[in-house]
């Protein structure tokens, strides 16, 4: 195509689910359900160490930022499919690039705050006595903040790649948010270089942190075979089970997606995977952190207490008024 006979793409359409109009309203109350449960279940995370200092550990530190990136990254593509089913699905072309930027960001984020915290699973099972002092306050913040530098550059590099292309129709992506491959597919030029960028820098930090987070957990493994208790080795395996199985849920999808070539035969594939690790997972790592973990479940039953505490007092005070 010759680039200078085109004109520049100021939006793009998203193909969205490529439903029957028969299961919109279904899905719209599924996702929108699943959202919900996100929004609600991650702040609860969030909010329960306030009421019980004794969660104020680094394992809830970095918990807290968990929860809080997963609300960010359902934010980024689940308010905007929910709109797109009972409205036209444009997207201007800079909200798509802010879209893929978030995306990859938080994204990256997660994935090396994977790592940071089979770090510190490593350290309170291997060092106990230690703990507290290697993971100072201020370790803590670092490994936490330097997760989000990372994947705020991880975000950058492909935005400004993907935005530097020309674009000049057609300006369909098929997908229900703007993700770097479908958008790439539209670009009027060789996207080669972009695709091998995508395939072995995200490729690389994807594997490079899996394979930090393997060899934490070969580790932790070790140790828990020394633990001579079964309620210590069972306490111990159940916050480290539930943090692999988060982990396996995010990295399977995101592999499954971004390591392998791009085909029109993969596209519905590619959008079953989003909605897992965008709308599903997001949903279902606060229910598996909180239900296997029985701090957790004991300071959500204290904060229970005190919200009903607090309902019967107003009610109280209102009557006596």
């Amino acid at each position: 195509m010759n680039i200078d006979n085109c004109t520049s793409v100021n939006f793009f359409v998203l193909a969205g689910l490529r439903i029957e109009d028969d299961f919109l309203v279904i899905l719209f109350l599924i996702f929108l359900l699943l959202y919900i449960v996100a929004l609600v279940a991650n702040l609860l995370i969030m909010i329960i160490p306030i009421f019980d200092p004794s969660l104020r550990t680094p394992m809830y530190f970095f918990l807290y930022n968990l929860a809080f990136l997963d609300i960010c990254y359902s934010s980024v593509v689940v308010p905007k499919m929910l709109t797109d089913f009972m409205a036209q699905k444009i997207i201007s072309f800079w909200g798509c690039m802010l879209q893929i930027h978030f995306f990859h960001s938080l994204g990256g984020t997660e994935v090396v705050l994977f790592s940071v915290m089979s770090y510190d699973r490593y350290v309170a099972i291997a060092h106990p006595l230690r703990y507290t002092t290697i993971m100072s306050d201020n370790v803590c913040l670092q490994l936490a903040l330097c997760s989000w530098i990372i994947g705020f550059f991880h975000g950058m590099l492909h935005t400004i790649m993907t935005a530097r292309l020309p674009f000049c129709g057609p300006n369909i992506v098929e997908h229900f948010f703007c993700d770097i491959k479908p958008v790439l597919n539209l670009a009027c030029t060789d996207v080669s270089l972009n695709l091998k960028t995508l395939f072995r820098v995200t490729g690389t930090f994807a594997i490079t942190t899996l394979m930090l987070t393997i060899f934490f957990y070969v580790f932790i493994s070790k140790f828990l075979l020394k633990i001579k208790t079964s309620q210590g080795r069972r306490r111990a395996l159940s916050t480290c089970s539930a943090h692999f199985i988060v982990v396996t849920l995010q990295y399977g999808t995101a592999i499954f997606t971004y390591m392998r070539p791009s085909t029109k035969n993969s596209l519905a594939q590619d959008r079953a995977a989003a909605i897992m690790f965008s709308v599903i997972t997001p949903a279902l790592n606060p229910l598996i952190y909180t239900l296997r973990n029985k701090d957790m479940k004991k300071a959500l039953k204290k904060l229970l207490k005190i919200t009903n505490l607090a309902k019967i007092c107003n009610i109280i005070n209102h009557k006596n008024h």
